[in-house]
Formats: structure tokens, sequence, C-alpha cells
């Protein structure tokens, strides 16, 4: 695109801009015309996104200016005498200036100087940083990321203040302009993988961002067609700042509380805050039990449906496997009933107003527990089995990571229901090739459990006291490997 450069005539300059900003359509796009100093002058702002002490005092200023004070050099004085504000700066394209505005600064055309001055006076509406939802603690801190994108990069800076700890600017999408932060540590972070990172950013070739992080991750770490999420999600501070440490990059997205790590296994997404917030001895059992809760999510169900319809697998001491009393309808049906039945009270659950939601539990106990037992619906054992493996997706830690799971559980249940032993065996099979292939900026997947690393393993499987965390993951080639 060809630049449109500030011109000469302010008459000019400034009917351009409005007709951009659609000072005359829009009821939120203001343009304020003055005259200080014997100069006709312009501010241009998005009402909503202005904080209004900052243009008030500034106008002051402006008003006490005069010709004299500005005659020789006006930008420069104005700059450095006149406006006081720390986050100024000039443009001579008006294009950019539109681009600018939109995005919440305010800009300032002034009568006589080439160049627009650009004052960053927004102050965008933003809630408080509270604990979030997904990621609480019972010890630790009690703040979260916001939709507000400078104040997430100072929730993390309050953290780190390594020298050279970076938070690099990225505008991605034609029309929606939306600013991206790419965070890391320069001393750790493997600068090869940053670069990747920020040439696939660059590389966006979109309208906009509607999911914002969503649509950055699908368009930079792609493998659209399986499950698994490459990046993981946090809306906790002290996580990606942790994250940080280890060599990780960290990606912010205006607008969302989530902030994306990058890269990842598939054990990262296992992990909890609340196991470091606690003694060695007593995360280490957190994490066990969490590790259980989630293979019971994958391989309770079709391993249950497998003994249960071959009854000649099951030895003498397993004996009380398996249906003890027959519903009407056949077993497998039974299972993708009730899988389905759980997917609709999650969905109802998402859209139920929180003064409804108990009302929504018992309805749910009622209509999957109690009543379609009664009615020979779902025999007893199939509820049971159902609501261990709703659990441990519920006590996986990564929402992205269960969904995946979920979809995996499903998919071994249709092959054991089809080819029995050798349906669930080939579908696990597939599941292990499936992770093993998965690879973003050479990092493996399903690392260290393959490729295979002794001392990574014995970090995943075990929550090890921090003294002795003395190495970062090798599987993200940072530049310092020692703590």
């Amino acid at each position: 695109m060809v630049k449109r450069k500030v011109s000469t005539s302010y008459t000019e300059n400034l009917e351009y801009l409005k007709k951009q900003l659609g000072v005359e359509e829009s009821m939120d796009t203001i343009c304020l015309e003055m005259k200080h100093a014997d100069r006709h002058m312009a501010f241009f702002v998005v009402d909503g996104f202005a904080k209004d002490t900052a243009l008030t005092e500034i106008q002051e200023e402006l008003s006490r200016t005069t010709d004299k004070e500005i005659k020789l050099d006006p930008l420069k004085a104005l700059i450095q005498s006149r406006i006081p504000y720390i986050e100024i700066d000039t443009e001579n394209d008006l294009d950019n200036v539109v681009d600018q505005v939109l995005a919440g600064p305010t800009a300032l055309l002034v009568e006589g100087i080439s160049e627009v001055i650009i004052i960053d006076t927004r102050e965008y509406p933003v809630r408080g940083p509270e604990e979030p939802d997904t990621e609480q603690v019972i010890r630790g801190s009690k703040d979260g990321f916001v939709e507000t994108l400078v104040m997430n990069a100072a929730l993390i800076r309050r953290r780190i203040r390594d020298r050279t700890f970076r938070v690099e600017y990225v505008q991605v999408g034609r029309r929606s302009k939306t600013d991206i932060t790419l965070c890391y540590i320069g001393d750790i972070a493997d600068q090869e993988m940053i670069e990747n990172i920020k040439d696939s950013l660059e590389k966006i070739d979109t309208d906009g961002l509607p999911m914002a992080d969503k649509t950055i991750e699908e368009f930079v770490f792609g493998h659209h067609y399986q499950p698994y999420p490459l990046v993981r999600y946090t809306e906790r501070p002290d996580v990606a700042a942790t994250q940080l440490f280890e060599g990780h990059v960290v990606i912010l997205v205006d607008g969302s509380p989530s902030a994306m790590v990058a890269p990842t296994t598939f054990w990262h997404h296992l992990q909890h805050a609340e196991e470091y917030r606690q003694k060695p001895i007593i995360g280490a059992g957190l994490r066990l039990v969490r590790f259980v809760a989630v293979w019971a999510s994958i391989f309770l169900m079709p391993l249950w449906f497998l003994l249960a319809d071959n009854s000649q697998f099951v030895p003498g001491t397993l004996a009380f496997v398996g249906a003890q009393e027959d519903g009407t309808v056949p077993l497998f049906a039974q299972f993708l009933v009730a899988e389905i039945g759980i997917e609709m009270l999650r969905m109802a659950s998402i859209h139920t107003p929180n003064a409804l939601a108990t009302a929504l539990g018992l309805v749910a106990a009622l209509l999957i527990g109690e009543v379609a037992i009664e009615v020979g619906l779902f025999s007893p054992e199939v509820v049971l089995y159902l609501a261990v493996a709703v659990v441990g997706s519920f006590a996986t830690p990564s929402y992205e990571l269960s969904l995946a799971n979920r979809s995996i559980r499903v998919a071994l249940l249709v092959l054991t229901a089809l080819f029995g032993l050798g349906g669930f065996l080939f579908g696990t099979t597939l599941w292990i090739i499936m992770l093993v292939r998965i690879e973003k900026f050479e990092t493996p997947y399903f690392w260290p459990f393959i490729p295979f690393n002794a001392r990574a393993l014995r970090d995943v499987v075990l929550r090890a006291p921090m003294p002795l965390k003395n190495r970062r993951p090798t599987a993200i080639h940072p530049n310092d490997p020692d703590r």
C-alpha cells in the first residue's frame, strides 16, 4: 500500500483523517478542533479509549502555550516542553495515524507541522486481575491475566526482573490490527525458535483474529487434523513466569485473558501449580493421583467394555467386572448414549446462568443416574465407570487436553466394540504413534517418554524438590541448560 504522507496543508490533513476515521458517521470517533498559540490544532480520539484526565491536562498546557515558545521548532517544543506526557511519538504517514487512533492512542494534528503527534492516552475498560476459575490453588497468588495486553505483560514483568527479558510487539490482521506480544528471556530461550515463531506471526494474512489466541495457534502451530493442543494455555502469571524460566516462549494476545506457552509436550499439560505449592512428597502424591485420573479418563471405559463383553479375559479375582444387571439397551449403545448425554450436559452448563446451575445438576443426576437405571436404559456399572471417567477428565489441568482425551476414549470404545481385543490394542498403538509423530519447532510432543530421557521422565512422573531441578528441559533447546 502506498503511504500517504502528512501534507503541508493542515486543512487537507484534517479532512482526510475525518473521512478515514468516519468522524461524521461514527458516534465514538471524536475530532476536537482547537486554536492555541495562533495555530489550528485537532485532537483525534476514540471515545471510551481516551483517558479524560490526561487529555484535559494536555489541553490546559496547550492553552497556556504562546506562539513565541514554539515559533522556532514547534514540533520539538511541543513534544519536549509543552505536552506533559511520557508515551509520546510522531508519525508522518496519515494511514498509520488512522491505525494508531483506532488502536486507542490520541493523534494531535498541528497547523504548520509536517508530522502528527501520537499520545498514548488510552485506557481500556478492564476488570481486576482475579484468580482464574480453572487454575485455582489453596496457597499462592490470587492474581490472573485480564483482557488488557499491557497489564498482562506487567504481571509477568513483576515476576521476572531479568535484564534480558523481552516483550516484543507484533500486529496481526489486516482489519482487526490485533496487538500481540512475544515474551521470552533472551539468555535462556532458543533464538532460532524465537525467530521461527516471529516469522510465523508476521506471515499471518487474514482479516482479523475473531478467536484471538486460538486463531494464532492454528496459524502458527498447524497440525489441524489431530485433537491434541500444541500450546499450553494459562491464566496465571506465576505459571507463565515459570515456563519462561524453563526456556519457553509466551504469546499474549490483546483481548484474551489466556497466555499461550510454546513449545510444549504432552506432559506439560498435566502439570498444575498446586503441586508446587505443597511439600515435594505431597506434590508427588497429588501428581500420581492426577495421572491415574487422566489415564482412567482415557482407558477405563474401553477396557471395562472389553472385559464385560469378553468374560474369558476376566480372571477369577476380578469376577465382579461386568454388567450384573443387563439393561434393555445393548452395552455399547449405553456407552454411546451416556457419552452424548455427558457432552450435552457440559454444553448446557456453559450456557446455563449461575442461578440455574444447581437445578441443572439435580436434573442431570436424576436423568443420568436414578431414573435411567430404573427404566433399564443404563446398567449401574455403566453409570459408575462413566462417572469415574468424567471425574478423570475434570481432574485434567488442561481443558484442551481433556477434550482431546475424551475423543480418544470414544474412538477406543468404538474400535473395541467392533474388533474386540485387537481393536483395543490397535487403537492404543495408533494413539501412541500419533503422539510420537507430533513435533513442532524440533520439540517432540511425547518427550521424554519417546525419545526416552530417564532424568526428565523422573521429573515428569514425580514432583522433584526444587533444589534438585537444576536442569532445563532439553527438548526445547534452551541456550542456558543449567538453572
